[in-house]
């Protein structure tokens, strides 16, 4: 067999890679946060809510040797839950990155319990429930009447509202986002947010929990989709349209590879399954304001059963046993039909325009979300991306990637954007700003720019 030799990094990949180490540590710095002490580790956690998300977050904590009541309504729901996470660990012994013995303390310390009273003795609690806000509201009412005075209340949310979760308890300066990114026991990202009545000592000990995870901990402002989720959105919303205007899915993926992503978006929603919160985007269409174009497109395969990798068929096609992505045909032909259902004539879509689409949607997200506070530098943007969302550590994340081709650059492609397809396009004004000027959202003179206003 032929032995490919890894291909030596560049001196601009290196200092990218170096960068983003850099922004990972640098994400706890939070000025006028108080110390925790180094050596500060809950007694004992619960996690509320059994499912993926649940089980995932009660390993995570296991991992760290924390103590951990995991807790469900029902006893099939437990039992599922506690079967996924031996089978998890049953896989890390088969791979040989796990001894058994240390995988059967980590199950040990992992305790199922039919009863939302056993939060009683933990330190740290973090709901992990469904995410509807009701259904989080509910669970941190019934949270208000069991949980010491002095706990952790953690919300593991994608993009709800932190204040109206905490609004539901007596105690809503304890309560923080924390959100674990799935696996939560093997991705390394977890956005911290607080809400507007979070203490400084709850996010303290909150960015305190991230690292003794593991994790890269970067605060986020509560906004919804927070950091990395609301740049995701503008993200998968330009290769919709790219779609609908003319590329198929195998295009948008291939042209993101070669620029470094391990996964392309597609090949991303099918291995999640694309039911994942179709009932609320049905919902949100008839209350969408009509300034600006929106995509459904999201909807087409669901409406067609296929469901993703799970059901043998999404963007893409399955064989039996094997997650192997391949083009399908019959897909690519719905996909001519809906763009024709919505009166838009397919075009031929350079793979210069898709790449340019989809990052320069990201980087104009994340300037707002620095000009808006929402992210509270740009190397926090960098850090959530290159650890949460596969963006090439090589090319150091959106903004750093951004800065090397020149922001004037990016803007005059941005303006263009803007005048062709409208108010998605908006540039962010701290981009305006760092163009004008001549700086950089990553450079020495970046800090001086930011939050500087006209």
């Amino acid at each position: 067999m032929t032995q490919h030799k890894k291909t030596p990094a560049t001196p601009e990949e290196e200092a990218a890679v170096e960068y983003v180490r850099h922004t990972q540590e640098a994400a706890a710095d939070i000025p006028g946060l108080p110390e925790v002490d180094p050596a500060w580790r809950p007694v004992r956690a619960a996690v509320v809510g059994a499912g993926t998300m649940g089980g995932g977050i009660a390993m995570a904590l296991a991992n760290a040797e924390v103590p951990v009541t995991l807790i469900d309504r029902g006893a099939d729901d437990l039992a599922r839950g506690i079967e996924r996470i031996k089978a998890n660990y049953a896989s890390s012994v088969r791979r040989g990155r796990l001894e058994q013995s240390v995988a059967d303390r980590r199950i040990g310390l992992i305790t199922p319990v039919a009863d939302l009273a056993a939060v009683a003795d933990a330190d740290v609690v973090v709901e992990a429930v469904f995410e509807e806000m009701h259904v989080k509201q509910e669970v941190f009412r019934a949270l208000d009447r069991h949980v010491k005075a002095d706990v952790l209340l953690g919300t593991n949310t994608s993009a709800l509202d932190i204040d109206a979760i905490a609004s539901a308890t007596s105690r809503p300066d304890r309560v923080v986002g924390t959100h674990f990114f799935s696996p939560a026991h093997v991705m390394r990202l977890l956005e911290v947010v607080p809400g507007a009545a979070t203490g400084p000592a709850t996010l303290a000990e909150a960015m305190a929990l991230g690292r003794l995870l593991g994790k890269v901990a970067v605060r986020a402002g509560n906004s919804h989709g927070f950091i990395g989720n609301a740049m995701l959105f503008d993200y998968r919303r330009e290769a919709f349209f790219v779609v609908e205007e003319g590329a198929f899915p195998s295009d948008v993926d291939r042209v993101l590879t070669d620029f470094g992503f391990a996964m392309g978006l597609f090949t991303m929603t099918d291995m999640s399954g694309l039911d994942l919160g179709v009932d609320s985007k049905r919902k949100a269409i008839a209350t969408r304001p009509k300034d600006r174009r929106y995509t459904d497109l999201g909807l087409l395969p669901v409406d067609l059963g296929r469901l993703g990798q799970k059901t043998g068929a999404g963007w893409y096609r399955y064989e039996p046993g094997d997650r192997t992505a391949h083009r399908d045909p019959e897909m690519d032909r719905e996909i001519v039909a809906y763009s024709a259902r919505i009166g838009i004539e397919r075009r031929k879509v350079s793979d210069e325009e898709i790449l340019k689409r989809c990052l320069y949607a990201l980087v104009n997200r994340g300037a707002w979300l620095v000009e808006q506070g929402v992210a509270a530098k740009p190397g926090d943007v960098d850090a959530v991306y290159t650890t949460g969302y596969g963006f090439p550590k090589t090319k150091g994340g959106p903004l750093y990637w951004a800065d090397s081709i020149g922001l004037s650059t990016v803007l005059a492609d941005i303006e263009r954007l803007h005048e062709e397809h409208g108010v998605w396009w908006e540039p962010a004004p701290l981009l305006v700003r760092l163009a004008r000027d001549g700086a950089t959202f990553t450079g020495p003179s970046a800090g001086a720019k930011q939050g500087e206003t006209e």
